[in-house]
């Protein structure tokens, strides 16, 4: 017999949430990924590089994946809990974490530092930072979370979404021309997501929180509860995120 609607809830619900880990949705949702293959650009990347910066780096979860760490990596983070996760995993194979809150507005380190700056999925890019603390011919290398994410999700949970976006690729790159950088690669993906279950979504809701701002299963929960019949009657639920790829150079 299939599980119910508050069996499905309470599931999700009573999971917990550690770092930046989608592992639990194994099965139960999937999304597509760009075709660039961004783990492996820096990958590739890492092992090219001397003095590398991860900045937003989450609970380091793509960092630990890397097959070659260069002499120095500082992975930065702002939210305390995937502080330690990061530091727990990062710090034995020698990568250095350091606090550093989103919206700080200089990077606690020095002048043309780094010769790789890399970010996936950042909140926002300080552009001025990020181009003072390359060094010359220094690389910044990041996938970002692009316009409209999951529109169609949030749209059956609070409703028509405004239009435009600060998370815009033609933004991204007058930002980083302003800082004084060369932008060399600019890609942008449309990609589907599904989601097979109310407790998908749920889990997916209180992962990543700025989908549907203070979501609460009970502030929501009729608008669950119709998603639910819904998935029962058409099958997956389908949604549309995009990213884009940026890589920009500082000039000599």
């Amino acid at each position: 017999m299939p599980a119910t609607y508050e069996e499905l809830v309470r599931e999700a619900e009573d999971t917990p949430i550690e770092g930046w880990d989608f592992s639990w949705l194994e099965g139960r949702a999937t999304e597509e990924r760009p075709d660039w293959h961004y783990s492996k650009m820096l990958a590739e990347r890492l092992s090219r590089a001397n003095f590398v910066l991860d900045l937003q780096s989450g609970g380091g979860e793509l960092l630990a994946k890397m097959p070659t760490i260069p002499p120095l990596l500082v992975a930065t983070e702002g939210y305390a809990p995937n502080i330690a996760i990061a530091a727990r995993l990062l710090q034995p194979n020698g990568v250095h974490v350091v606090a550093v809150d989103d919206d700080q507005p200089v990077l606690p380190f020095r002048n043309s530092a780094f010769d790789l700056v890399t970010s996936r999925h950042p909140i926002s890019t300080p552009w001025d930072e990020v181009a003072r603390v390359l060094r010359t011919g220094g690389t910044y290398l990041s996938q970002q979370v692009g316009p409209h994410t999951n529109r169609e999700l949030r749209e059956w949970m609070v409703g028509s979404s405004p239009p435009g976006s600060l998370r815009d690729p033609a933004l991204a790159r007058r930002n980083a021309e302003t800082a004084g950088l060369t932008v060399e690669d600019l890609r942008e993906a449309r990609l589907r997501s599904e989601f097979y279950d109310i407790g998908a979504v749920v889990y997916f809701l209180r992962l990543v929180v700025w989908t549907v701002p203070e979501f609460t299963v009970q502030n929501y929960d009729d608008r669950l509860r119709a998603l639910h019949r819904k998935i029962e009657l058409d099958g997956p639920f389908v949604t549309y995120s995009t990213r884009f790829l940026i890589e920009a150079s500082k000039p000599g």
